[in-house]
């Protein structure tokens, strides 16, 4: 004789609940955690179970499952939420992922002042209360040419403060094609209007000329901005002022000449324009990112005239953006590094740089590891990060065939790999970009794929 069942969905609701475990029983069953971690994690898969049931779908009420479900909730808790990844998009300065990975040296200095008391704030030759500005400050002026030099939060930080301390309550002149928006949906005339400071648009999205700026400073006038598009391109009829131009409208009308890089590179790199090249144009404050084309922790550098950067280092406004005691040693570590050892020594600027060679054997590397379901081709890298918008790196890629799961299938199950792999989708296939990566992490980039597809 046949028996029927009863599918679990349609017991009654509190005959279903009443057949969960307590988190107390459940957290006593799982082994290797902390009992903090392990009651966190019960806790979390019993509400699931508990939201399942209460909205009328399937739960899971086996013991073992509930323990093994909840065992990985513990080790996810235990892990922490922020944690290292593979980026295997071949985009290198990717915002989502941290941007710039630092140099083991910066990374080293940040751990080391990090776990012990250090002199931050201290001359030590005095004994008296110094400023955390001097650990960095020599060197911004030494790589930059400027006469002074600070550093603060990132650059959306340092164009406020220096639009704060320039020109709150006056007005700012800034031609219609600069009125960029940056990540976030941060848009330069709100950081104009919060900081107090009043914008006077000139010249058309495309064309403006030095007659225009000079024909919109009045008595109310404090600076002259010019805005890089770091993060785009006009072509086409266009026509810009070169940064010499601007300085002598505003000397000529004594106004301060602020000029925002956003990214800001120490050496020629594509079309970006240096920061030497704009404090030897005359700019009374040049602002730039640290962690982008300088490959250093988040900070936004303020380098410029004495008395424009004395202005900024004094707004009370500077104590609330500051950098902490991490982000300083990473910075001073960072431009060290690039001072005595040059770009190559920087990840992110050598990821820029790397060969045909080198990419070439690291693609092929994974292939060979993968097996039959991936190929060698050729793909296109980024700089990323707002940075060099119009720069391809064209490069030996591994291109995965991900079956009949599909390509985004696979990139989501290798987000569940440790470490995680992040990686792109092209025609259909899931690529592997050597150029973000160290040998170790292709090597563990492929073995994840290759566990995956079998």
């Amino acid at each position: 004789m046949l028996v029927a069942t009863v599918p679990e969905y349609s017991r009654p609701v509190d005959e279903r609940l009443r057949g969960l475990p307590s988190v107390e029983r459940l957290a006593s069953a799982i082994d290797g955690l902390p009992r903090s971690t392990a009651v966190a994690a019960s806790r979390r898969e019993l509400e699931e179970q508990r939201s399942r049931i209460l909205a009328g779908g399937d739960a899971e009420t086996d013991f073992d499952q509930l323990v093994r479900a909840a065992a990985r909730h513990g080790a996810d808790l235990a892990a922490g939420s922020l944690r290292p990844l593979i980026n295997a998009t071949g985009v290198i300065l990717h915002t989502n992922l941290g941007r710039a990975p630092l140099a083991p040296d910066a990374a080293e200095a940040a751990a080391r002042i990090g776990a012990r008391y250090s002199n931050l704030e201290l001359d030590l030759e005095s004994g008296n209360r110094g400023s955390r500005q001097v650990h960095v400050e020599p060197l911004l002026r030494e790589l930059s040419g400027a006469e002074a030099a600070m550093a603060v939060n990132n650059n959306a930080a340092a164009v406020f403060l220096a639009l704060a301390a320039v020109a709150r309550g006056r007005e700012v002149v800034i031609g219609r094609g600069q009125l960029v928006e940056i990540g976030g949906s941060f848009r330069i005339p709100e950081i104009l209007e919060q900081s107090g400071a009043r914008l006077v648009e000139v010249g058309t999205t495309n064309r403006t000329r030095a007659a225009d700026y000079a024909a919109a400073i009045g008595p109310g006038t404090a600076a002259v901005m010019r805005v890089h598009q770091s993060n785009f391109r006009t072509v086409g009829f266009t026509e810009e002022v070169p940064l010499g131009e601007l300085r002598d409208v505003a000397r000529s009308r004594g106004v301060a000449l602020i000029d925002d890089l956003g990214s800001g590179a120490l050496e020629a790199v594509g079309d970006e324009p240096t920061v030497r090249a704009s404090v030897h144009a005359g700019a009374d404050l040049v602002c730039w990112s640290a962690d982008k084309l300088l490959g250093g922790p988040q900070a936004g550098i303020l380098t410029g005239t004495a008395g424009v950067v004395e202005r900024c280092r004094s707004h009370p406004l500077a104590r609330a953006l500051r950098l902490d005691k991490l982000q300083l040693a990473a910075l001073e570590a960072t431009l060290r590094l690039y001072r005595d050892h040059g770009p190559d020594a920087i990840p992110a600027l050598a990821m820029l740089r790397a060969g045909e060679v080198e990419l070439t054997a690291r693609a092929e590397r994974m292939s060979a590891a993968i097996g039959s379901a991936a190929a060698v081709r050729r793909s296109t890298s980024r700089a990323g990060g707002g940075s060099l918008p119009l720069m391809e790196l064209e490069g030996p890629v591994c291109a995965v065939d991900p079956g009949q799961g599909g390509a985004d299938a696979l990139t989501i199950a290798l987000h569940g790999n440790d470490p995680p792999v992040i990686a792109r989708v092209e025609d259909g296939r899931v690529l592997l970009d050597p150029r973000t990566m160290s040998d170790d992490e292709a090597d563990d980039a492929a073995a994840a794929v290759r566990n995956l597809l079998a």
